[in-house]
């Protein structure tokens, strides 16, 4: 179990101080209409942002590590703490000021993620039904055509519901990670939850890229978080068996909503602006963001 959380925070250290990498490029490229997949094209040319994603595919790596060790509610309500990184990172990386409120909630993020911890048990990843990995990759390819028809549309609350489908595609590759147990090439290619994981992966950051220049960062930083962990922590706990040490159920509650709490505060952290005074709540929140925040 050590090792689980071990990478899991290492997990969320990686996906945090990549977030700040990446805005110092994605600030830069202008808003297109629709979902335009060419936006990580021309990212990709920026050395900032290509070191976040390498940091990144550690994030993964350490991600799909923690999820052979602990629950898939442990690791994603890590995965919501990466906010906590994101914003410790933004203040020598952009120059970010944190006022108190910012503080509490990262010692609140900090605090549940303690609490989840200390409550969690120690998994044993069995083989799951077909029909379930089939289901992930069915999952995959809704959220996928559902995002890019919410990327056509301008109304007030689309960026907000295109972050909801990017949430939902990071809980889809949480939940296929966790479900691909023999790693060799053969079988790994013929596990539908392979795709589903590589297909959520690729679209959820696209969308969640798109969703953050569009839109207010907290609304669209807030459905992410709620979309990535509540749903997989359900899916995990009735379908695939998830729990905690035994009479601890409780404490596991109290530290999932304390950790979600704090990262929900810490959703204008997607904005990332430099030189932003977060003492003045206007010049951050619900301004169109340029980071994409993982």
């Amino acid at each position: 179990m050590i090792t689980g959380i071990v990478a899991a925070v290492i997990s969320a250290l990686g996906y945090g101080i990549a977030s700040a990498l990446q805005a110092l490029a994605a600030r830069a490229e202008p808003v297109a209409p629709g979902v335009d997949a060419r936006l990580l094209a021309r990212l990709a040319k920026r050395g900032t942002f290509v070191a976040g994603l390498a940091l990144d595919g550690m994030g993964f790596v350490a991600q799909f590590i923690a999820l052979r060790y602990l629950a898939v509610f442990v690791v994603q309500a890590v995965q919501a703490g990466n906010l906590a990184v994101t914003a410790v990172a933004a203040v020598p990386l952009l120059k970010v000021r944190l006022r108190g409120r910012e503080w509490a909630a990262i010692a609140s993020v900090c605090t549940g993620l303690a609490l989840l911890a200390a409550a969690a048990g120690r998994e044993n990843i069995e083989p799951v039904r077909s029909g379930v990995e089939w289901s992930f990759l069915i999952a995959a390819a809704v959220v996928t055509v559902l995002g890019f028809l919410v990327g056509r549309t301008h109304g007030r609350s689309a960026a907000t519901i295109l972050g909801l489908f990017a949430g939902l595609g990071f809980g889809v590759v949480a939940l296929s990670a966790r479900v691909l147990t023999d790693l060799a090439i053969v079988p790994l290619l013929r596990n539908p939850a392979t795709y589903a994981l590589v297909l959520s992966g690729v679209t959820s950051f696209l969308f969640f890229t798109t969703a953050l220049q569009r839109g207010s960062v907290t609304a669209v930083t807030a459905s992410v978080i709620i979309a990535e962990t509540i749903l997989p922590a359900a899916v995990g706990v009735e379908v695939l068996g998830d729990g905690t040490r035994r009479g601890l159920v409780w404490l596991a509650a109290i530290g999932f909503a304390v950790a979600i709490v704090g990262a929900l505060m810490l959703a204008r952290f997607g904005d990332l602006a430099p030189a932003v005074d977060v003492n003045r709540a206007g010049d951050s929140v619900g301004a169109p963001a340029r980071a994409p925040l993982r």
